[in-house]
């Protein structure tokens, strides 16, 4: 196995309102951490209109579409085992409209993808971002061949929440202890109700205790435990893995980089 990074430029260029709540900056700046240190890194190609189209309502794609999304690293991890992106986890859009900065359901087009093209039968996302993914839970209600897994904070975002194939709401305060408990049981839980042949791995660190927006008591240990826990079910079961960092909330986005390079350190040195 052998592992690789991607991203695109893009992920940073888009111009936002002064002070808005989202950090686009961290993006190139794990970018340029992650090169100093050496990871092999690869430029992401974007989604095909027609494979968002497959997910999406056309009329709203038609109406936003304006940037660039991806599927290659889902696509890399089922060929070497693991995939990473430093971008990605846009887990609130909905088939007709946006929400929580989130334009395009980028989790879902790419398990979309990878079932198109018959590399795989059927994917769990494993959302562990603080806020749940009402929109990968809307987008693939009723399915069989994508699975949605999500712990996330009972009182957070967003207020009205959508059923998930497997929900863990979580009390605000919850810490280490506690939380990797809850975690062992629900992935040990969606891997007897279901079979998947791939893991798409929504790693938000809004978990940690001082996330702004977040709510949950993670410490920085809490958080790379969390990250070994998934990518180790993975290779104990023999499942390929895609992650992407997901949210996190400071006004001083440069706090997040060491929080967000727990995932790629981790996956390193498990994956090479």
């Amino acid at each position: 196995m052998s592992l690789r990074i991607f991203y695109h430029p893009l992920y940073s260029s888009l111009t936002l309102p002064e002070r808005h709540r989202f950090p686009l900056a961290k993006y190139q700046g794990l970018f340029e951490r992650l090169q100093v240190q050496g990871y092999p890194l690869g430029e992401a190609p974007a989604a095909t209109r027609e494979q968002i189209c497959r997910i999406h309502d056309a009329d709203y794609v038609a109406a936003a579409l304006s940037g660039q999304l991806e599927d290659r690293a889902s696509r890399y991890a089922l060929e070497q085992g693991c995939g990473l992106q430093i971008s990605g986890g846009y887990h609130h859009a909905h088939r007709d409209h946006g929400s929580g900065f989130c334009l395009f359901n980028d989790l879902v087009i790419a398990a979309q993808a990878c079932l198109d093209e018959g590399r795989c039968e059927q994917v769990l996302i494993v959302d562990l971002d603080v806020h749940q993914g009402d929109g990968s839970a809307a987008l693939c209600a009723r399915r069989r061949d994508i699975i949605t897994l999500s712990l996330h904070g009972e009182h957070n975002f967003p207020h009205n929440k959508t059923t998930s194939h497997l929900d863990f709401p979580l009390p605000s305060g919850m810490a280490d202890d506690a939380y990797l408990t809850t975690l062992q049981q629900a992935l040990s839980l969606a891997l007897r109700l279901y079979s998947p042949d791939l893991i798409l791995y929504q790693a938000g660190v809004d978990v940690h205790h001082a996330d702004e927006l977040g709510y949950l008591s993670l410490s920085d240990e809490g958080v790379r435990l969390r990250d070994a826990m998934v990518f180790d079910c993975a290779i104990k079961h023999g499942l390929p893995i895609a992650a992407m960092p997901g949210g996190g909330y400071r006004r001083d986005w440069q706090q997040l980089i060491p929080l967000h390079m727990s995932l790629f350190e981790t996956a390193r040195h498990r994956f090479g």
